[in-house]
């Protein structure tokens, strides 16, 4: 019989030693919930009104979505009221949302992008749910911005939603990665994918091939040489998939391998994806799966962030190839 999310979350906590959390349980259950209403939204669409541009722009400047803003609300009435977070962040936010005194506060720090890839909901194609949870630093009753500058490796937890032909949730607490469907007729995250891997080679690549004249010369060269196919140096064969929605190319990573790139450029010199809300996360998941996570230059979870909304150059998936891509730009 296969096992729900949080008896699955109970089971695992329950066979580490002194690890157990009623705590971290019911927090995992609090973004659940918030995934299934932003499921059913995203499902409804126009139905109900919730597309096209909402007329404003958030902290990153970029126009914001109506269910940009539908999201982020939906994951703060989900999980403010549960008494497990002491504070939590969002890509859509400008700066930490605090518990309001009316609820009790908890051990945890939440971060999460409400609506990834939301750029393409008007026209149908699969978005996400990303988030990553932390501790709370020991005597901090009311968390600021420097409390969630956390390097990556600190994660207790991160997943993702993706809300494709169908809904999906894929966690890591640092034991593996397993892949739950929801079973619309019970209303349940079902274990359908258990312990996932990525394949250490690949003869798959994603990027926006549109920004190739601004790239540094290390992803130039890897690119050319995948283009080249069997008559260049690499001896074969590569495909391009780019769907332009992270959660949607980090899970065809995960089920099939590849090696997924938004790295930096000359246009993006930092980086395009958020390091807390988007690029920390997808590397937890992928190490655990058995892959490697790079900014190009470093392990992603390594990186010693400096502010909420930093960005990153991101080089995910398959181990030899981000390992490749990580050579060439030491040599």
């Amino acid at each position: 019989m296969s096992k729900s999310l949080v008896q699955f979350i109970i089971e695992e906590q329950r066979a580490i030693p002194g690890k157990a959390s009623g705590d971290f349980t019911g927090l995992i259950s609090d973004v659940i919930m918030a995934c299934k209403q932003i499921a059913h939204d995203v499902n409804k669409g126009a139905l109900i009104g919730v597309l096209g541009s909402a007329g404003s722009e958030n902290v990153q400047g970029e126009t914001q979505k109506k269910l940009d803003i539908i999201t982020n609300e939906v994951f703060i009435k989900s999980t403010e009221w549960g008494g497990h977070l002491a504070a939590m962040a969002s890509e859509e936010m400008d700066d930490v949302y605090p518990i309001p005194a009316k609820y009790p506060k908890g051990k945890y720090l939440l971060v999460f992008d409400p609506l990834d890839g939301s750029s393409n909901i008007d026209v149908n194609i699969s978005v996400g749910t990303i988030f990553s949870i932390l501790r709370a630093p020991k005597g901090v009753e009311n968390p600021t911005a420097a409390d969630f500058l956390q390097p990556g490796t600190t994660q207790v937890c991160a997943g993702y939603a993706i809300y494709g032909p169908a809904t999906m949730l894929v966690i890591t607490t640092g034991h593996g990665v397993n892949g739950f469907t929801l079973d619309g007729d019970i209303g349940e995250f079902m274990l359908t994918h258990p312990n996932m891997k990525i394949a250490a080679d690949t003869v798959e690549f994603a990027i926006n091939a549109s920004n190739m004249r601004r790239w540094e010369a290390p992803i130039k060269r890897y690119i050319d040489e995948c283009l080249a196919g069997k008559d260049g140096v690499r001896g074969r064969d590569f495909n391009m998939r780019w769907v332009a929605s992270m959660v949607a190319d980090v899970y065809r990573v995960l089920s099939r391998g590849g090696i997924f790139m938004y790295p930096r450029d000359a246009k993006n010199t930092e980086g395009r994806l958020r390091l807390m809300y988007e690029a920390n996360p997808m590397a937890f998941i992928v190490e655990q799966a058995g892959g490697a996570a790079t900014d190009g230059r470093q392990r992603l979870l390594e990186v010693q962030p400096q502010r909420l909304h930093q960005r990153i150059g991101v080089v995910l998936g398959s181990k030899n190839e981000v390992e490749r891509v990580t050579r060439y730009h030491a040599a």
